[in-house]
């Protein structure tokens, strides 16, 4: 009865709520600002000693805390070609092979590439048959962790997709308890060409997560519209073309959420050492290339 209830009072207040901690969070409160940051920062034990700013007073909104940069050297990046690595801070939720076209979500819970992925199409390939029979890594990002989110590899952005939805919470106790979460929760859907074939990140919205932005346009959502929405992006030889470097900055949480990324099958072998509720840091290994003959890095074929 209590799950029950928790599941309709999230119905009923998870957009009223994210938009009225979306608006606070973006509001320039002086000393009250100050004030809700050093209590945030104290219950939740956050290392500001990571921060390029570690000073709590200079940060004149909340929101500019949430997605503060951390120093140069605080998440040093796996620099092996062969090497994939994990895009975020946070905890493993769950990671493993792809059955058919079932992810695994918590115990008792499947979820299909065919829900993730909105039936979208991928240059007159179905994205749902490229990932059959991959692998997927699902990396849970609490209020404490540090919310912007990383390339695992070298890539070259040739799609996003908005596809709305529900906003409810992705903590671990509720991830548990309802069933296709992640497939019914607003996201975007970012597509890359790699050494590694296509790749997805995928960044699903939450309960009072403010908004989901990425580094090459700005902030997708909010307005939530209800409607999903697409953008093409052209190959490497154009001029326009979005082309990120391994461990570059690719987006960002105004509140924590959870990022998801696809791999297609006999490309990449997840490392052996990552298990569920695994620490997960920016730049350490998530994955291998299955080649033994790797393509030479796209960071290099890319120079202008």
């Amino acid at each position: 009865m209590l799950y029950r209830i928790t599941i309709v009072l999230q119905h009923l207040l998870q957009r009223w709520l994210t938009q009225l901690v979306g608006w606070g969070a973006e509001h320039k409160g002086g000393w009250l600002t100050y004030v809700v940051i050093t209590l945030f920062v104290r219950f939740y034990k956050v290392d500001m000693q990571e921060a390029l700013q570690p000073d709590v007073a200079s940060y004149p909104t909340f929101n500019e805390f949430f997605i503060r940069a951390l120093n140069e050297d605080a998440r040093p990046i796996d620099t092996d070609p062969s090497v994939l690595v994990l895009p975020a801070d946070g905890m493993m939720s769950q990671l493993g092979p792809i059955d058919r076209e079932w992810i695994f979500q918590a115990k008792g819970y499947h979820y299909s590439l065919e829900a993730l992925l909105a039936g979208h199409d991928h240059d007159n390939d179905r994205m749902i048959d490229y990932f059959r029979y991959g692998s997927f890594a699902t990396t849970y990002i609490s209020p404490k962790d540090y919310h912007r989110l990383h390339m695992p590899c070298n890539g070259i952005l040739r799609k996003m997709i908005y596809v709305p939805g529900n906003l409810f919470s992705v903590n671990p106790s509720t991830v548990a308890k309802i069933p296709n979460l992640f497939a019914r929760n607003e996201r975007v859907i970012c597509l890359f060409d790699t050494d590694f074939g296509s790749i997805a990140q995928i960044l699903i919205g939450a309960t009072i997560v403010g908004s989901i932005e990425t580094v090459w346009s700005g902030t997708v959502t909010p307005p939530r519209e209800g409607m999903i929405k697409c953008w093409h992006y052209p190959k490497a030889v154009a001029d326009d073309a979005v082309v990120l470097l391994k461990g570059q900055e690719m987006g960002r949480f105004k509140l924590g959420s959870t990022v998801i990324n696809l791999f297609a099958g006999g490309k990449v072998r997840l490392v052996d050492h990552l298990h569920a509720r695994n620490v997960t840091r920016v730049g350490q290994p998530l994955a291998y290339g299955v080649s033994q003959l790797q393509l030479l890095p796209l960071a290099f074929n890319l120079q202008r």
